[in-house]
């Protein structure tokens, strides 16, 4: 029996759905953006700068593997969204459970090898001597919880897959809130130190994992069945998606990564201004980051039934109200972009680089938040290598190289300049491929289902 929260969107309405829907995901990534600051803000406090330090070099690690992760999920969504709109409950057990053994293993394989090698990694990225050892505890510990890390992140992505936004939710507060009580238990009460804030993260991520199960078990949401080894076509499929989705975070990246590069140039108050602009850049762009996974789901399904009229209502439907969203966004921006600031800066040449960043970068906010909801679409269908390579045009042949030859002609303005231009000019691309791209003739799944 489905779920109230469960969403068949090959019928019906549109936008009401869509708003619904993509409401709770982006509410779900602001409490994952939270799970982060939490964790910070206990580790600093009770342990020191020292153990921060540490955590943040631990978790750049961690990112580079839960990139990964998200890969996989972008490949699940689009396989289980298909196979839930054709109505085809077989096929999703199958590929569901293909998935489940799948990521296991990999959450195996990912575990032992980061924990051998985990001070091996450190190493290889940098780390001070000084903060090594406590950064080694960090990660090896955390390597040791990679199956939860993975298992509630999947299982998330699997509800959405169905239409259910609200459910992941609620695993993902759970999972919060278990991390805000467990921190300071583990680091303070039980004077764990960094061993306890490893632990606490991990038990918190297993807890909301635990009740995930419980909760879909329950109500009969997803069809879990008992792991088998799966079909040899499945497995080259789910690689074959998920392999080059993983390469996009990658590329993502990488290619904020060599964007620092570029601020670095200028000196401290502007790399200090500039990164306290990124940090409300990721919580302003939450909103168009919500519907691209949205629109990913309803699209998918849609694609299960081949109704790509449908699918051509959504995208133009996501499109104008993300920008509707995006201009709201932007003018509070320009608004309040100081006010923003300062709450990450107090030095009064950051703030005000950081500001006219913000300042400049929102009016492109729309544009980029296309990227988003047209990529999602094109990621529905199973284009994953035409959208890895719509990030490397973004990333790579528009956003550094424009970001690097503004700032060489304007100073410090051109920072700014180059970013929102590449966030023009990388939707120009985006809209080109899904208008004239061949992204809607890919076919997952050969046998068609009558509707």
């Amino acid at each position: 029996m489905a779920d109230k929260h469960q969403t068949d969107f090959t019928k019906g309405g549109i936008l009401k759905p869509l708003i619904l829907f993509s409401g709770p995901i982006m509410l779900t990534n602001l409490l994952q953006t939270s799970f982060q600051i939490v964790d910070s803000l206990w580790v600093g406090n009770l342990l020191g700068a020292g153990a921060l330090g540490s955590v943040a070099v631990a978790t750049t690690i961690l990112v580079t593997v839960l990139s990964f992760i998200l890969g996989m999920n972008n490949a699940a969504l689009t396989i289980l969204s298909q196979q839930y709109g054709r109505k085809n409950e077989e096929g999703l057990k199958s590929y569901l459970n293909a998935f489940v053994v799948l990521m296991t293993a990999m959450a195996i394989v990912f575990g032992v090898f980061g924990f051998i090698f985990s001070e091996k990694l450190l190493l290889l990225i940098g780390t001070p001597e000084s903060i090594l050892a406590e950064a080694r505890i960090y990660l090896q510990i955390s390597f040791l919880g990679m199956f939860f890390l993975f298992a509630y992140n999947f299982v998330n992505t699997v509800l959405r897959a169905i239409g259910d936004s609200r459910t992941p939710m609620r695993i993902v507060l759970i999972a919060v809130v278990m991390n805000a009580l467990l921190a300071p238990l583990f680091i303070g009460v039980l004077d764990l130190g960094i061993e306890g804030a490893a632990f606490s993260t991990v038990a918190a991520q297993g807890i909301a994992f635990l009740y995930s199960i419980y909760y879909s078990v329950k109500n009969r949401l997803i069809p879990f069945t008992p792991p088998s080894l799966p079909k040899r076509s499945e497995v080259s499929l789910i690689l074959n998606l998920g392999i080059p989705a993983g390469l996009q975070m990658a590329v993502i990246h990488a290619g904020v990564a060599a964007i620092l590069s570029v601020v670095t140039q200028f000196g401290g108050y502007t790399v200090a201004g500039f990164s306290a602009a990124q940090r409300l850049d990721s919580l302003i762009m939450l909103p168009a980051m919500a519907l691209g996974t949205a629109v990913n789901s309803m699209a998918g399904q849609n694609i299960g039934i081949n109704d790509w009229n449908r699918v051509r209502k959504i995208a133009k439907l996501a499109a104008v109200y993300n920008f509707a969203i995006m201009v709201a966004v932007a003018v509070a921006v320009i608004i309040f972009a100081e006010a923003g600031v300062r709450l990450f800066i107090q030095d009064d040449a950051s703030v005000a680089f950081g500001t006219e960043y913000l300042r400049i970068v929102a009016l492109c906010y729309p544009f980029l938040g296309l990227n988003f909801v047209l990529n999602g679409i094109v990621r529905a269908a199973g284009a994953m290598y035409q959208v890895l390579v719509l990030n490397i045009i973004s990333f790579w042949v528009l956003r550094y190289p424009l970001t690097d030859l503004f700032s060489s002609i304007f100073g410090q303005t051109g920072i700014g300049l180059g970013m929102g231009v590449s966030f023009i000019i990388s939707s120009l691309f985006a809209f080109m491929y899904y208008k004239f791209g061949k992204w809607d003739r890919k076919q997952l799944f050969k046998k068609e289902i009558q509707t």
